[in-house]
Order: structure tokens, then C-alpha cells, then sequence
């Protein structure tokens, strides 16, 4: 009987997105704050003579599964580096968003990465794995672990894990597109390039709620003003979040389109879901726990 493992590719979520510089090479240099949804997609692996990928799942109409694909992609890299790497057929379900600033193309190449390394006995420290994923993708390195962390660079960086307070959120998206690439030439910043800004605040494992959302608070995101920009439905949806009863603090994700909202409860946050939804139904609305 064929090998079959599943695997959750969790929504990652950019709790601060700080935009050190524009390097000479073209890539921006970032300091964030990353933490994971309790929602994503799902992804089944079957071992197999060969490697493919079908998908399925309410947000997939718009993706492919040819070369591109970053399932086909992270699977090739680690292919490319082990010998007789054991191999099969994907099948996506998918449910985030597209360009949403949840990193669900990384969170689905890291689960594909996942399932080879336990088809193939490869612990998710192994130098060919960690370079598989960053070949991918600039967020598939966090997404592999997907726990909290500080992330540098381009994301090849990673701080240890993080243990965060309990977060309770609500995460919204217009579902409208929010291109990573656009972004960032909106934003402008030369080659070379130093971005002029307050300082990162510092996060440590396992701090006070009081403290984690002083700092939190002290945050940003950087790519806010120029998604807002290139997307107004992003303000829009910022606008709506921040109204919302007992909402704490609210913030872009990632490049957007995506925002989220974080709440004292998790009855708190389903209220102000339930709400959200009446007044736009047309939203994809999540409520959820990060950590």
C-alpha cells in the first residue's frame, strides 16, 4: 500500500514588518515578527513514481499547477539535492487567499517539504531541506517550523521560537490582490539604500501581556501606506477592523491585502466576526488563534 501523509500549511502572519534598507542587489532587507493562524490549507502527499499536483478547495480556480507552482517548486529543490529522494503525487486544498500577505504559497511549499522529509526519514534540519526552502521562497524558511519568531533579511535569517501570549484575532481580507513586487516599487527606496525609521521594539520568549502589546504596539508595518495606495479596499478593511467592539490593535499582514484585528477574547473575536460579516458579507472573515 502506497505512502500517504497529510500535512496543515498554517497561515503565516506578520504581527510587525520593518523595511531595514534596499540592498545592492536589488532585495529589501526586513525585521518582522511572524507568527502563525490556526487556519490554512491542506495538503496530502501519496508516494509514487512521479511527481504532480492536483488542487481542489474554494480558492484554487486562480492557481496552477505547472513549474510555477511553489508545491512543484520546494519539491524539485529538495529533489535536486537528495538522491532517490521518494516522491509522489500532491493534492492541494486550498482556502487562503491569493496574494494575501498570509504567505500561503510558502506555508504550502513548506508542508510539501515537510511531507518529503518524513517520507524520506529527513529531519527538517537537514542543510538540503533549509536550502530547498530557501531556494523557493523568501518565507518558506519560517513557514517550515511555522512557530513564532523574529525573521531577518529576506527571510533567510531566524531567530529560536518565540512563546507568545495567547492572541486572539480576527483576520480579514477584501479579496483583492496586493502584489509583493508592486508594493515595494511604491515604496521606492533606491538600491543601497537605508530605510530612516524607528528602531525594531524587542520581543522575548514568554513576556507579560502588558509588555508584549507595549512593544507590539510600538510596531508597524512598513508596506502599509503604499498597499493602502496601490489597494484603498485595504484601508477600507482597516477602518472596519479597528471599529469593531474590544478591538485592541489592528495591522496590515505581510504586503496585504490581508488585516487582522486582535481582540482580549476569543468570544470577543468571534462577536466582532459575526458583526463584520453582516456589514460585509462579501469579505473573506476569519476568526482565529495566532501562536
Amino acid at each position: 500500500m502506497a505512502w500517504v501523509g497529510k500535512a496543515h500549511a498554517r497561515a503565516k502572519i506578520n504581527l510587525t514588518l520593518h523595511i531595514l534598507g534596499r540592498r545592492d542587489d536589488g532585495y529589501h532587507d526586513l525585521e518582522s515578527l511572524v507568527t502563525f493562524a490556526a487556519f490554512g490549507d491542506e495538503l496530502t502527499l501519496v508516494e509514487g513514481p512521479q511527481l504532480a499536483l492536483t488542487l481542489s478547495g474554494p480558492q484554487s480556480a486562480a492557481l496552477k499547477n505547472d513549474g510555477d507552482n511553489h508545491i512543484l517548486k520546494a519539491a524539485q529543490a529538495l529533489n535536486a539535492r537528495v538522491k532517490n529522494l521518494r516522491i509522489g503525487k500532491f493534492h492541494l486544498v486550498k482556502s487562503l487567499p491569493l496574494a494575501s500577505g498570509m504567505g500561503g504559497g510558502s506555508a504550502d511549499a513548506a508542508a510539501a517539504l515537510r511531507l518529503l522529509a518524513k517520507l524520506n526519514h529527513l529531519s527538517l534540519d537537514d542543510q538540503r531541506v533549509r536550502e530547498a526552502a530557501l531556494e523557493t521562497g523568501a518565507d518558506v524558511s519560517v513557514c517550515l517550523e511555522s512557530r513564532s519568531r523574529m525573521m531577518w533579511g529576506i527571510g533567510e535569517t531566524l531567530d529560536a521560537p518565540i512563546a507568545l501570549p495567547k492572541l486572539f484575532a480576527l483576520v480579514v481580507n477584501p479579496l483583492k490582490t496586493s502584489a509583493t513586487p508592486d508594493v515595494f516599487a511604491k515604496i521606492g527606496l533606491a538600491r543601497g539604500v537605508l530605510h530612516k525609521a524607528p528602531p525594531h521594539p524587542c520581543f522575548t520568549d514568554k513576556m507579560s501581556e502588558h509588555s508584549f502589546f507595549s512593544a507590539l504596539e510600538a510596531g508597524r508595518n512598513d508596506m502599509e501606506t503604499a498597499a493602502i495606495t496601490l489597494q484603498p479596499a485595504i484601508g477600507d478593511v482597516q477602518k472596519a477592523v479597528s471599529s469593531l467592539p474590544a478591538c485592541r490593535l489592528t495591522r496590515m499582514s505581510g504586503s496585504g491585502a490581508t488585516v487582522f484585528g486582535l481582540f482580549p477574547s476569543c468570544r470577543a473575536a468571534a462577536t466582532a466576526a459575526r458583526l463584520l460579516k453582516r456589514e460585509h458579507p462579501e469579505w473573506w472573515i476569519k476568526p482565529t488563534l495566532f501562536g
